[in-house]
């Protein structure tokens, strides 16, 4: 999933749109673009979106944020949309790897009565929005096979901790929020989940969201979320192998494949070694995924 576009759960019209602006994944919203008052209709409305869009060929796959679990609303989150078959859950706020497997487990049972396969609907955590949870990364390693992707978030943590801002004058992360952000890509990788950046927030910044998006990819991560359709297209592009790379990616493969019993491998006048084969391979399976 290179984008992940978050929904309003309670907007048909902005779903409607959503589905159409390319993005990998939609998040529709149960918790904070929520009010207490509309989360009973909310529920009810992306219950429908879920139904209506399930069948269509070629569609975004389909996640919901749910309320956090040490709030009273999550276990209504899951009983109105667990029987719609989202394809995943984004879990928000959790304190530790032991709340991803609890929501696991609350999974299993939710998915019996429906007829869903066990193990359809995956996890996706915001594992920096609490300081607890920074302290616990180390719990999400292996915390359930339901989690293939992790992400972090700013806007929370910034709160918790005091910070006036958490962007500099420049536009790019204070260091606390630079910390938890490398904290999460080498998280993810060592629990093998998919590595998704955070949301930038000045929608209208559209140089900024690629420089960050460009970063992103650079250091390892592979997608980010968004929070309004214009900001789809340029995350897209930024997490889509170019056409050098893939050309690259090949020859690398194909460099090795003809020396099967080396280590190292020679390609024009570079040293390669194992590392260099195995960053090729990840590089053409984004490219696949992407179509390309």
């Amino acid at each position: 999933m290179r984008s992940m576009l978050f929904v309003p759960g309670d907007s048909e019209r902005k779903f409607q749109k959503a589905m159409g602006v390319g993005a990998d994944a939609l998040i529709l919203d149960l918790e904070d673009s929520v009010t207490a008052e509309q989360k009973p209709a909310a529920r009810d409305m992306i219950a429908g979106m879920l139904r209506e869009a399930g069948a269509q060929a070629d569609r975004p796959k389909l996640y919901v944020r749910i309320n956090a679990l040490d709030t009273g609303y999550w276990s209504d989150d899951l009983g109105a949309v667990m029987p719609a078959k989202p394809d995943g859950i984004l879990l928000p706020k959790p304190m530790s790897g032991e709340d991803v497997s609890r929501l696991a487990v609350a999974l299993d049972h939710a998915e019996q009565p429906v007829g869903t396969q066990n193990g359809h609907t995956k996890i996706l955590p915001l594992v920096t929005e609490v300081a607890t949870s920074v302290l616990l990364l180390h719990t999400y390693i292996n915390a359930s096979s339901r989690m293939t992707a992790m992400s972090w978030g700013a806007e929370d943590l910034s709160s918790q901790i005091g910070s006036s801002t958490n962007r500099g004058p420049d536009g790019d992360f204070t260091s606390p929020y630079r910390l938890v952000r490398d904290l999460c890509l080498i998280t993810a990788v060592a629990t093998s989940a998919q590595p998704i950046d955070t949301v930038f927030v000045n929608f209208r910044d559209e140089a900024g969201l690629e420089k960050e998006s460009r970063e992103a990819a650079r250091d390892g991560f592979t997608g980010k979320i968004a929070i309004h359709p214009a900001q789809v297209a340029p995350i897209n592009a930024a997490f889509t192998p170019t056409a050098d790379e893939i050309a690259r990616a090949k020859r690398i493969v194909e460099v090795f494949e003809a020396n099967p019993a080396s280590g190292v491998a020679s390609l024009d006048g570079e040293m390669l070694d194992r590392p260099h084969l195995v960053l090729a391979q990840r590089l053409l399976d984004r490219a696949q995924a992407a179509g390309l």
